[in-house]
């Protein structure tokens, strides 16, 4: 307006004007006189109004009638020089609007005549123009008048005109409409009351409406009854009219004014009631024509479809349904349903592709076809127009690859497919090739079953912009190229898909962003606005509802046939864009589907996109030669199925639905759900053709060609695996960003994928897929952060997949399994692991549960993630232990030596570096595996090691026992109370015991189990190492505790290895397996249990010994004592040399054992200690107290704490008896038992051997220390069977060589030392012992006295036959009989030593010894040369000397008693048989040895002579009468009439005849002769000595005489000088004697000896000349004169 109306447009204005009257009144000044001046006038009229006036325009307007008039009247003269000049003028003052409405009107009917007059046609129709558009002066009649005026220029004979009147009733049309939009714009603040729109009564008035709209509303109506052929009500003066212009207009005017027929009901009402009946009536033709059917048969011709109306009545429609849809639902459900109609196969082909453009028109409005949706589909009785719409494109695209497509109508358009009629043999025969140059390129097409279809680029994606709905200028139908219909039909699908998944999507999306505010607004209310809010949400909710709703109706009004006509063009298919175009749709679809929780349709679609893979149904294409496909082929393989048939050809197409699989996958993973399943399986088909192999972490790599020669790949596929790899790990990777329940749709989907595959892989070693497997693992692996989730299922099924008998895919399932185990031990997650410990025990889990598997191929994988999780993670697994330790202690020995091993290397790493960092609750389990890896039979160094490990446990324990000690009570406390709290008992092995005892227990428990294991290097190696544990840390252990360890643990393993040992196997081992030689006292199982035996008999004796000072306080020690005693007795008595011969070390052992210190030597102590007090463990007042054992070895403080708590108990001495008599029983019953001579004899009979009997004595010396003050006579009686059955015990031949000495050597055997030791000690005891004891002397005496006749008669054992040493060959299994005699000598000089203390002992006087010692050396005496050992008589006779020495006073001393009486025969027949023995000396004796044996009996004599004869008057008679006797046979007979001449000399007793000679005569003559008898007896003698006296000298005489010159023998010589000295001193004797004593008859005897002597005299020896002096001399006293006879007679 401001360019109008500034003063210098005005100014401008005015001049212009003035001119243009100037020259109109110039150009009329001749012709036509009233024009000029007209135009005179105006030029005053004008400079007077601009002279007047401020506001000059506003006049102008005022006056514009008069302004005008001028140049009216100028155009009235018909001149088109001056008409032309008035327009222009009148146009001037119109863009200045200074004219007025009655100005205006004369100018219409100026313009009104010039047109009648067809004068100045295009200006006239500018002029209107301007007037109409500058402002709206111009209204009602006058307008309508206007636009009359334009039609009937429209309707001329000149194109121009035409053209330009068509454009300019366009324009006006849309002026009018323009100005109701402005004076809308204009009033929109006024509300006014909508007032009912009548009825059509009056057409003219619409009283309702303002000026403009009113306009508006009558040239609307208007049109509408032109296009009807009806006449108007308002453009009078229409002479004609187009129906095709008048579409069109209507078609603008609703197009571009829709607000106006929105607002104003008025004409909403005309659109219901003229528009749409209008158009309804106009399709009627299209609608009735069937293309092909005969005109005959109808009553009526029937109109033919006309284009040009046709198609304008297709663009009012679309812009109706457009703009107006929702005031017209019932009448665009019409039109929906026409055009869907039109889409018919029997309609023509421009009029299909018409209708498929409008149609594609509504697809690309999404907004419009959810209203379709919530008005037809969703209404109950309606039309699912929506569902139709989508259905009919499928039907349309269907008949077009049915119905060859050429402009030309068919010849049988029913004949599917049939490609018979001629003229589709142009679209045969070269399809789609365009000659170019040399080259051919393939269009893109669609090709169906031989049907050929190009796709035409026809559209910009997303707008529909037509190609025959813009054909306005058209009047014949076009032809419509080939593939044009197809190609919009396909527009449409897509834009369809686009535009119904991105509103939707959109929606969707809002709708989520919104609830998210809602609820977070609501999640912290403000107290206010609480109510709203939730009003607000609930609002909220319900508008989602509604929306969902329509949503889902429209997926599932479309989804079937979108499907269809997708899948169907997606197999015609041959172009790889148009491919991608249909697989986006289907996948958008697929994913909205998904989203929407429309499970069906989205699986319909993901199984499209599957079956374009062509992997559904095994119908994979199989190659055949054939096949027309123009698509290339880019890999060949074998189908993954169980009985492959053919093989499988994936082309390019394949590839691509496998890349939008995988986009699927990938971008709407989330909202697959279910259909992961077909998704993956397709997916795995793909990697299984191409080759790829899983890899490290689950990633698929291009592996080798997989089965056979069938795979092959292009090279384009080889380039395109790593990519394919690479989007397949990433599919996965972003299942991080599902949400937890799509997370497990795919774990789900893939094992149920991994159990297809296994049930292939069953029963044949194939190469299995692996796709699931790896694709678990990779899941699991990037799902990290939320592992727990999907820990169960995921790992579930893995160990499904590790139990499966096809090895390779077994190997995957544990690398996977591992992988993630090891991930997620590693992986850092939120709190950490170390807080929270279900997690971790959740991950470690199904690592124990491989345990179960009995594959070793997989429990090596487990062990192998075991040792890298122990390496990586061992120092935080903390409650994990348990489970970790499980795996290695669940390896059984059948599971193979590398198993093991694995399993063992990492047990030993544990130990080594771990047990520190565990907690302490765990270490009860290390010492429980590392137990079984030593119980393991397959590796002898792994068991030994393990030992050694238990070893280093122990000492673990030893060095951190107070930091275990602590943490293990603290745990048992809250174990204690959630016990209580349950209300049930708490159950621990070892339960009353601490916590840390029960640890060390079981740790000796293990221990005590393999001490027992049936390998003996094994058994060797734990026993000692339980020993060395238990005495190097026993002492750590509570008192109390230990009564466990010796009851549970020690004797407990005692009684089984008994149990084994006297089980084992005799039979001899050959070789311990490879090269390896057995020692022989080794090759039985027997030896080696025995080894073992002895080994924990051994150990269990030291802890009794070193410990007794623990032990004897506990309360049961004597029982535990008598079990002990018993186990060394049953081992003693074991038919095994070594077995018992330790027990009875172990038993010396434990004698040693010092008896608890008496008071006075105890340290000082508060006297409080003898008191018992309660027991209070811990309390720190009883460590005050001091302790009762110093100990003093190197751990002896830290015991203290044990057993500072508890009082010591002072052992009773009555108790300690107890057990040292309990402690004799055994050695009675181990000594009696094995010295029992076996009852029958044969080669296996058990003979204990030398050693054990020696130890089995030495021991008792030391025993008899603690029992002598009990030792009863019953008790000797039993040692002296015992002794005197070890000593009969004979040797085996094969040992004797080791024990006995040569022959010739007179050593005593240990055994012998051992037992004569033992009478000793007793007897020392017995002599500083009370006086009832020392009546036990008897008895040791007869003991050894026993032994004493062992010299002369070895003992025999049982029946056994001993062979003499000097006859037993060494190799033979005999048994030879000791030398007993240097035993039996020294047990003699034993005898006499102790006699010679104890003679005078009552028991010994009362219980006769002496007799026995005299009977007993009787023995040897009497057998003299024939002793086995020269020795042992003159032994017995030097003894018998000593004895008699001390013991004839003694019995003397007690003659009157007559306790000796019966001693004295005894000893005249020892003197007799001594004296006269009856042996011959042995024929090689020397005349020394001879002389020495003579001196002995000399000895002998002269003991009789001052021990015997001397005290005659104490002395029994008999007894002397027969010493006499035997000194008269000594001393007569001593010649032994046997001897040769020339041994005579030699063997005579010379010597001893004499000294018996001499006591004979002394004894006869020196005492008083007390009787008669005494008195005989020596005149007895007398007589017989005279007598023989005489014999000896006559035969000496005869022999003399006989001899002549030569000397006689000199035992002669001797003899005869014996009996001349003889009877020197006879006369001697008798002459001191009382001559009373003398009988004369003796005294004859003598003389009558005279003359014998005298004949002597001629004899020629100097010796026996000088004996015979002498002998001669005494004569002299007989010589005197002969007295009286009666003298001689008185006397």
């Amino acid at each position: 307006m401001s360019g109008t109306s500034s003063p210098e447009a005005v100014k401008k204005l005015l001049e212009n004007m003035q001119g243009d009257l100037r020259g109109l009144s110039l150009e009329c000044r001749k012709k036509f006189p009233p024009v000029k001046e007209a135009a005179e006038s105006g030029i005053i009229k004008v400079k007077t109004i601009a002279a007047r006036n401020t506001d000059i325009l506003a006049a102008l307007k005022e006056n514009s009638s008069e302004v005008v008039q001028p140049f009216l009247m100028g155009c009235g003269t018909k001149e088109p020089k001056i008409t032309q000049l008035c327009l222009a003028a009148i146009q001037r003052l119109m863009s200045h609007e200074v004219v007025s409405e009655a100005a205006a009107g004369n100018i219409i009917n100026m313009l009104w005549q010039l047109m009648e007059n067809s004068l100045e046609e295009l200006k006239l129709l500018q002029t209107v123009l301007v007037l109409l558009t500058t402002n709206t002066v111009v209204h009602d009649e006058a307008l309508s008048k206007a636009i009359v005026l334009c039609f009937r220029l429209h309707f001329t004979k000149d194109n121009i005109t035409n053209n330009t009147a068509a454009a300019t009733v366009r324009q006006v049309v849309t002026v009018v409409f323009e100005r109701v939009v402005a004076e809308d714009e204009r009033y929109k603040d006024t509300v006014d009351q909508p007032v009912a729109v009548q009825g059509n009564s009056n057409r003219r008035s619409v009283s309702t409406l303002k000026p403009c709209a009113k306009d508006a509303y009558m040239l609307f109506q208007d049109l509408c009854q032109l296009v009807n052929a009806d006449a108007p009500y308002w453009l009078v003066g229409m002479t004609e009219m187009t129906r095709t212009f008048g579409l069109e207009l209507l078609e603008s005017v609703l197009n571009d004014f829709p607000q106006v027929f929105l607002q104003h009901q008025e004409f909403s009402f005309l659109l219901k009631e003229r528009v749409c009946p209008l158009v309804i009536k106009l399709f009627s033709p299209n609608i009735k024509f069937r293309q092909g059917s005969s005109t005959s048969s109808s009553p009526a011709p029937v109109e033919k479809p006309y284009f040009p109306i046709c198609m304008r009545l297709l663009r009012v429609v679309s812009v109706l349904i457009k703009q107006f849809y929702s005031l017209l639902v019932t009448e665009c459900e019409i039109f929906l349903s026409l055009l869907v109609k039109f889409l018919d196969a029997d309609k023509p082909q421009w009029l299909r592709a018409v209708a498929v453009e409008s149609i594609h028109r509504l697809c690309v409005q999404p907004q419009l076809l959810r209203s379709f949706c919530q008005s037809y589909d969703m209404k109950q009785h309606s039309t699912k127009v929506f569902r139709d719409i989508v259905n009919a494109l499928g039907s349309f695209i269907q008949s077009l690859f049915l119905v060859p497509s050429t402009g030309n109508p068919p010849a049988t358009p029913n004949q599917t497919g049939s490609n018979a009629s001629g003229n589709t043999g142009s679209a045969q025969t070269n399809p789609g090739v365009l000659g170019m140059g040399g080259g051919a390129t393939v269009l893109p097409a669609f090709e169906y079953r031989g049907t050929w279809i190009p796709i035409l680029n026809v559209t910009v994606q997303g707008s529909a912009k037509a190609t025959y709905l813009e054909m306005l200028d058209k009047v014949e139908p076009p032809t419509i190229p080939e593939g044009y219909a197809m190609s919009v039909a396909f527009h449409c699908l897509l834009d369809l898909v686009r535009g119904i998944t991105t509103m939707i999507e959109g929606e969707l999306g809002e709708a989520e962003t919104v609830s998210q505010t809602t609820t977070e607004t609501t999640s912290l209310p403000a107290q206010s606005s609480e109510q709203q809010d939730l009003q607000s949400v609930s609002d909220q909710s319900e508008k989602e509802l509604v929306s969902r709703a329509v949503w889902e109706e429209m997926v599932n009004a479309c989804w079937c046939g979108l499907l269809a006509a997708l899948s169907l063009l997606l197999d015609a298919s041959t172009d790889e864009a148009a491919t991608e175009n249909i697989l986006k749709a289907e996948l958008t679809m697929a994913a909205l589907c998904g989203r929407l929780g429309l499970v069906t349709s989205r699986d319909a679609f993901i199984t499209a996109i599957c079956k374009a893979y062509s992997i559904q149904g095994q119908n994979v294409q199989m190659i055949s030669p054939s096949s027309e496909s123009h698509q290339q082929v880019v890999a060949v393989g074998q189908p993954l199925a169980l009985q492959p048939q053919g093989t499988v050809m994936l082309t390019s197409k394949n590839i691509q639905c496998m890349r939008t699989l995988l986009n699927l996958a990938h971008c709407h993973g989330a909202v697959l759900g279910t259909s992961w399943q077909l998704v993956l399986a397709t997916l795995q088909h793909l990697v299984w053709i191409l080759g790829l192999k899983p890899g490290v972490g689950g990633a698929l790599k291009p592996g080798r060609a997989v089965e056979g020669p069938s795979t092959v790949l292009t090279t384009a596929v080889m380039t395109d695996l790593p990519v394919i790899s690479n989007i397949l790990s990433r599919l996965f990777e972003s299942s991080q960003y599902l949400d937890d329940v799509s997370l497990h749709h795919l774990i789900n989907a893939l094992c149920s994928l991994s159990l297809e595959a296994m049930d292939m892989a069953y029963g044949n070693n194939k190469e299995p897929s692996l796709f699931a497997v790896a694709k678990l693992l990779e899941t699991g692996l990037v799902n990290m952060h939320r592992i727990e989730i999907l820990w169960r299922p995921l790992t579930g099924h893995l160990l499904e997949v590790c139990q499966h008998p096809n090895s390779r895919m077994r190997e995957w399932g544990a690398e996977a399994l591992t992988s993630l185990i090891k991930a997620g031990l590693t992986f850092s997650h939120e709190p950490p692991l170390s807080q929270n410990q279900r997690l971790q025990l959740l991950l470690l889990n199904p690592l124990k549960e491989l345990s179960n598997i009995s594959h070793p191929d997989i429990r090596i994988k487990q062990l192998e993630c075991v040792l890298q999780i122990l390496q990586s993670q061992g120092d935080s697994l903390g409650p994990g232990w348990p489970l970790v330790l499980g795996v290695m202690g669940a390896i059984r020995s059948d599971q193979g030596e590398s198993l093991i091993r694995t399993a063992f290397q990492c047990l030993q790493l544990v130990v080594t570096d771990f047990l520190p960092t565990m907690p302490c609750t765990c270490l009860q389990i290390v010492v429980e595996v590392a137990g079984s890896f030593g119980l393991h039979n397959q590796e002898l160094n792994i068991s030994l090691t393990s030992i050694g490990l238990l070893w280093n446990i122990s000492d673990y324990f030893f060095q951190r026992g107070e930091i275990i000690e602590k943490e293990l009570n603290k745990e048992e406390a809250v174990l204690q109370k959630q016990a209580e709290e349950k209300g049930v008992m708490l159950n621990r092995p070892f339960h009353p015991a601490p916590p840390f005892d029960c640890l060390w227990l079981c740790l000796y428990a293990k221990l005590g189990e393999l001490c027992v294991d049936p390998r003996p290097a094994v058994r060797k190696s734990a026993g000692q190492t339980l020993f060395s544990t238990i005495g190097a840390h026993g002492t750590l252990l509570q008192h109390s505790t230990w009564h466990t360890v010796i009851w549970k643990v020690l004797f407990h393993l005692l009684d089984r290895v008994r149990e084994s040992s006297t089980t084992a196997d005799k039979e001899k081992i050959e070789s311990g397996g490879g090269n390896i030689l057995i020692h022989h006292s080794r090759d039985t199982a027997e030896k080696q249990w025995a080894e073992t035996w002895v080994l924990t008999l051994a150990g269990v004796a030291r802890i009794f010994n070193t410990r007794r000072y623990l032990l004897q306080p506990l309360g049961d020690f004597s029982q535990a004592w008598d079990v002990l005693l018993d186990h060394i007795q049953s081992a003693a008595l074991s038919k095994n040399n070594e077995v018992s011969l330790a027990a009875l070390k172990s038993f010396q052992e434990i004698l040693q054992i010092v008896s608890p210190v008496r008071d006075s030597e105890k340290p000082d102590t508060p006297p409080a200690i003898n008191v018992s007090v309660p027991v209070v463990v811990g309390t720190t007042t009883a460590t005050s107290l001091g302790r009762s054992f110093m100990r003093t070895d190197s751990i002896g403080e830290r015991i203290g704490r044990y057993n500072g708590s508890e009082p010591p108990v002072i052992t009773d001495e009555i108790e300690d008896l107890n057990l040292w008599w309990a402690a004799w029983n055994s050695w009675y019953r181990i000594g009696s038992e094995s010295t029992r001579p076996p009852i029958t004899c044969d080669k296996l009979t058990f003979i204990p051997s030398q050693p054990f009997l020696t130890a089995l004595i030495q021991i008792f010396p030391a025993l008899y220390q603690h029992i002598k003050t009990g030792f009863s006579m019953d008790d000797l009686q039993k040692l002296g069977v015992i002794l005197h059955g070890a000593v009969s015990v004979p040797i085996s031949s094969d040992a004797s060589p080791f024990i006995l000495p040569s022959y010739t050597e007179a050593v005593l055997t240990s055994l012998q030392e051992a037992v004569l030791t033992a009478l000793d000690v007793l007897q020392k005891a017995i002599c500083v012992g009370s006086e009832s004891m020392q009546i036990m002397y008897p008895a040791i005496f007869d003991q050894l006295l026993a032994f004493v006749e062992f010299s002369c008669k070895p003992p025999q054992y049982g029946q056994l036959e001993t062979k003499h040493i000097a006859n037993a060959k060494y190799n033979q299994a005999e048994w030879v009989a000791l030398n007993y005699v240097p035993f039996a000598e020294r047990s003699l000089e034993v005898v006499v030593d102790l006699y010679q203390k104890t003679a005078c002992h009552k028991a010994v006087v009362t219980e006769k010894v002496l007799q026995n010692i005299i009977k007993t050396l009787r023995i040897p005496l009497s057998l003299k040369y024939s002793c086995p050992s020269e020795s042992t008589w003159k032994l017995a006779v030097s003894s018998l000397l000593k004895v008699l020495s001390i013991g004839l006073p003694v019995a003397r001393q007690h003659a009157s008693s007559g306790k000796f009486d019966s001693m004295w025969p005894e000893l005249a027949n020892t003197f007799e048989d001594f004296l006269f023995t009856k042996s011959t000396p042995p024929d090689n004796l020397s005349i020394q040895e001879f002389q020495k044996n003579e001196s002995i009996d000399v000895e002998v004599v002269q003991l009789i002579s001052t021990e015997i004869l001397p005290y005659a008057n104490f002395i029994p008679k008999e007894f002397v009468g027969q010493i006499m006797t035997m000194l008269n046979k000594g001393s007569i007979h001593s010649q032994s009439s046997s001897f040769t001449e020339a041994e005579i000399d030699i063997r005579m007793r010379e010597e001893f005849s004499k000294v018996c000679f001499e006591t004979l005569l002394q004894f006869s003559f020196s005492n008083k002769v007390t009787t008669p008898q005494e008195g005989y007896i020596s005149r007895m003698a007398l007589s017989v000595l005279l007598k023989r006296s005489q014999d000896v000298l006559h035969r000496y005489i005869e022999d003399e005489r006989l001899s002549g010159k030569c000397p006689l023998p000199r035992q002669q010589v001797t003899e005869i000088i014996f009996v001349l000295k003889a009877v020197s001193t006879l006369i001697d004797s008798l002459k001191k004697t009382q001559p009373e004593n003398v009988d004369a008859n003796t005294w004859a005897q003598v003389i009558a000896l005279y003359p014998t002597l005298v004949e002597c005299i001629t004899c020629s020896s100097s010796e026996v000349c000088s004996a015979l002096k002498e002998a001669l001399v005494p004569f002299k006293d007989f010589m005197h004169p002969p007295a009286s006879k009666v003298q001689n007679g008185e006397s």
